[in-house]
């Protein structure tokens, strides 16, 4: 019996590892695309983009760490074919492997520059990627970003950090908005001028072109940003294209059960970015990019491959963070765009704040908080359990009192 995980992040490792957590005594095999022993992403747009961590400090599975769990690696080749039938998996390189059990977690592509490929211009998702703009982030260089998401605004804090000039750009004019609404939306873009970033949000990119030894980034509104280097960060892209020929349903992502079972298929797992399941809380399929969601579902589809007799849904309460400057930003639930229905705290520098989601019954449907653990924890507990938002808000209105009562005037 072999199981092979298809994917070397962290959706693909914790697998592989939760399968021997597990008590699974057969063959795993864990297929990564990149020649790197498997790292960690989040620190891409964060300490190691910034220096103050290194390549060794973010792996998630050393060579020995792999012997010593029984994994066998195989990486530098990635995926190019699944044949469902035969149960084999073909390589880059030709080598076909052979499977009892297969997780598909092969992640997403950062979505492609549509302005080309000029030197200066980057995208962020591959250790290489990391190094490689790090390198470009010169103190005095002018850094344009384009994309206000999470990532575009990670990137734009840490070279800001780096004492490099940053402008981020956007077609949207709140372009956090489209998850939290633009209330809370507004708050979380507003810190990117409190710490001297220029925004053009609102304003889209027509073009991005070599200039000298640097770029020109022409916009819809007709102005120029002259750039020293420019970072797309426009979203993800699921890769399944090696799924196409497999006869797997593919939509946005492999499409699975609530067990993580690709649909009609009881060997194939979906698990991380690329899964497409169906969440029995919500009624719908979602796929979720985020570290934690990949964790979380790989314990399940561990479980559910060793205890097949006896499968577990995967319904999670969905948890999102980013770090922004000196702002920890935690989103739990789905909060789709919606706006707040209460407010607890006083948004903007750096101060505590929780925003609470309502559902159409009152209980609470997601809970966005800044520089606040305490109350992402109780607002989790709140979704786990069906809470009222009143009830939760009158909870995180008293420890708001506390707190203010505890800080130094």
């Amino acid at each position: 019996m072999t199981a092979v995980v298809v994917g070397a992040s962290v959706a693909g490792v914790r697998t592989a590892q939760a399968l021997r957590a597990a008590g699974y005594d057969d063959g795993v095999v864990l297929v990564g695309a990149e020649p790197e022993l498997p790292y960690d992403k989040p620190p891409l747009s964060k300490a190691l983009l910034a220096g103050s961590t290194d390549v060794d400090r973010v792996r998630l599975l050393t060579a020995p760490d792999a012997v010593a769990a029984g994994i066998e690696l195989r990486l530098g080749s990635a995926a190019v074919a699944l044949d469902p039938a035969a149960r084999v998996v073909t390589l880059a390189d030709g080598a076909r492997i052979g499977y009892d059990q297969l997780v598909v977690a092969t992640g997403v592509a950062a979505r492609p520059s549509p302005w080309g490929d000029p030197p200066g211009l980057h995208v962020l998702r591959s250790m290489d990627d990391c190094l490689r703009l790090r390198a470009a982030l010169v103190p005095g260089t002018h850094l344009v970003v384009v994309g206000g998401g999470f990532i575009g605004a990670e990137v734009a804090a840490t070279a800001r950090g780096l004492g490099l000039d940053v402008t981020v750009v956007d077609p949207l004019p709140v372009p956090i908005g489209r998850i939290v609404g633009d209330e809370v939306g507004t708050h979380l873009t507003a810190v990117h001028a409190e710490h001297g970033v220029t925004t053009r949000f609102g304003t889209g990119v027509e073009a991005v072109e070599p200039a000298g030894n640097g770029l020109r980034v022409r916009l819809t509104d007709g102005s120029v940003l002259d750039a020293g280097c420019v970072v797309v960060g426009i979203g993800a892209v699921p890769n399944d294209g090696w799924l196409g020929s497999s006869g797997l349903l593919v939509r946005d992502g492999l499409v699975c059960d609530e067990f993580c079972r690709a649909v009609h298929r009881d060997d194939v797992y979906g698990v991380g970015d690329i899964a497409r399941w169906y969440h029995p809380r919500h009624g719908e399929h979602r796929r979720v990019e985020h570290w934690t969601n990949a964790v979380e579902q790989a314990a399940v589809v561990a479980h559910n491959i060793t205890h097949g007799d006896a499968p577990r849904p995967y319904a999670p309460v969905e948890y999102v963070w980013s770090d922004q400057y000196d702002w920890k930003i935690q989103i739990c639930g789905h909060p789709a765009g919606a706006e707040p229905a209460v407010v607890i705290g006083e948004p903007g520098r750096a101060r505590p704040f929780a925003a609470l989601y309502a559902s159409r019954d009152e209980t609470l449907a997601a809970a966005v908080t800044v520089n606040w653990p305490r109350a992402q924890v109780a607002c989790r507990r709140g979704l786990r359990t069906g809470t009222p938002v009143a009830h939760v808000a009158t909870e995180l209105a008293e420890m708001h009192r506390r707190l203010v009562e505890r800080t130094p005037a």
